[in-house]
């Protein structure tokens, strides 16, 4: 069933059990038409046997008239038989080898007995009744018994089980067609919306905003939401091409004027100062191109399946102590300490890797200086931390603190050869685990801190 059409699915998940209450209900019908049958009969059976009785009682004990016993089989339509003892079991009238009554049978004076036998290899149905005459010729109890064949008593069970299966299969067979044709209509609100999604363009993300049932609103919602961040990662798909290609055009156009300018460069000296400026110009180039790829890479990554318990300090100081141990060469001084409780951090490694090390590129390009302090702290409160990168240089002016964090933005055109993408990848790392980062005003330099909540689940 799980290959079928939902319409089949819903028509046969209706219809079978209509059918298996088809089917108890035909047997349940039958049964009853059974006991009827019998009953009827068996009644029938009876009054035959009273009348014999009666009619040999007037008779005085004379064999019944044929024109009797050919209305009584006309009637009941099968061959009526019969025998009458007398008092001291003496052969009175009818059938000398009646059907031989059950052993063990307790008939009783006045109450009639019934039984199934044989007679000459055909089932009969047989009925014994014992009564007391008070004739002249025939005086103390008597007993009557009558037999019959079945055949008719069996053809009207089998006539009642037709009609009873005639009529249930005529009402299945009309709510099989009102079930497929209520189905079918009842499925055009889905088919419709199916044919309103087809016929879309693979542009075309617009939300849903067709009338649809209630059952199918959280899944028209939800298919609105996919839409919603379909859209959202197109436009940052078009985004990047868009400034991955105006960023690097001005770039590659200087690359390729300073190649030319050294294939025609007049001696040696020119030519080295030509290739070191193209040299230079390609590792520019390059960082630019990787800053690029980190911004997809985070943008990509924001996913909180994604996320773990990680050990924020161990994380942080491993990163900063690798940042110092290169910087110990140009006589900066960078120090790490922990404020608070530390507690892990649900949180993607890879990401908050990646914004500690533009965070600590960006101050090394804007901030520092030869000599000059870094110091790295991370202040656990009790609902979220803070790491804290806080350096002594020139600082940010407090109209420029909110704009270093868009992309491409440099304070100073002219200061570092940073490409301007290194804190807005904080920005999106920041805002992917639900926090936010910020320049807060210092005594000393630049100050920056990215607030991350603590409980993600």
């Amino acid at each position: 069933m799980k290959r079928l059409s939902l319409r089949s699915r819903l028509f046969l998940l209706l219809i079978l059990p209509l059918i298996v209450i088809a089917g108890i209900a035909s047997y349940a019908r039958f049964e009853e038409a059974e006991r009827l049958s019998q009953t009827l009969y068996d009644n029938t059976l009876l009054a035959v046997a009273l009348t014999i009785s009666r009619d040999v009682a007037i008779s005085e004990g004379d064999i019944l008239t044929e024109q009797l016993l050919e209305e009584l089989t006309t009637a009941l339509g099968d061959p009526v038989y019969y025998r009458i003892t007398g008092p001291g079991g003496g052969f009175v009238t009818g059938y000398s080898d009646p059907p031989d009554v059950p052993d063990g049978s307790d008939i009783q004076s006045g109450k009639p007995f019934f039984f199934d036998s044989t007679y000459l290899g055909r089932e009969v149905r047989s009925v014994v009744l014992r009564e007391f005459l008070n004739q002249p010729r025939l005086q103390g109890w008597m007993t009557v018994e009558v037999w019959q064949t079945v055949s008719q008593r069996a053809a009207l069970s089998r006539d009642l089980l037709f009609q009873s299966i005639a009529l249930l299969t005529t009402i299945i067979l009309s709510a099989a067609l009102i079930l497929w044709f209520g189905i079918k209509l009842g499925l055009k609100p889905l088919l419709d919306l199916q044919n309103a999604i087809s016929l879309r363009t693979p542009d075309d993300l617009r939300p849903i905003r067709r009338w649809i049932p209630v059952e199918l609103r959280p899944l028209v919602q939800t298919t609105n939401s996919l839409f919603e961040r379909l859209s959202k990662a197109f436009e940052i798909r078009s985004a990047f091409i868009s400034d991955a290609a105006h960023q690097l055009r001005n770039p590659i156009a200087s690359i390729v004027t300073q190649a030319e300018a050294a294939v025609s460069s007049p001696d040696e000296n020119t030519l080295r100062q030509r290739v070191a400026s193209i040299a230079q110009s390609a590792r520019a180039t390059g960082r630019l191109t990787n800053q690029l790829l980190s911004l997809e890479r985070v943008r990509g990554r924001s996913l909180r399946a994604l996320f773990e318990d990680t050990d924020l300090v161990a994380l942080v100081s491993a990163k900063v102590r690798a940042f110092a141990e290169i910087q110990l060469l140009n006589d900066i001084s960078v120090s790490f300490e922990v404020d608070g409780i530390s507690r892990s951090v649900v949180c993607d490694p890879v990401m908050i890797e990646e914004m500690m090390a533009n965070l600590l590129d960006n101050a090394l390009r804007y901030g520092l200086r030869q000599g000059g302090e870094l110091a790295v702290m991370l202040c656990f409160a009790e609902e979220e931390v803070a790491i804290v990168v806080e350096d002594d240089g020139p600082g940010i002016d407090e109209e420029l603190r909110e704009r270093v964090f868009d992309r491409f933005f440099r304070a100073d055109l002219d200061f570092g050869d940073g490409c301007g993408l290194g804190l807005a990848i904080v920005t999106d790392i920041a805002e992917a685990h639900g926090g936010n980062a910020r320049c807060v005003s210092s005594q000393k330099g630049a100050r920056f801190e990215i607030l991350l909540p603590l409980d993600q689940h």
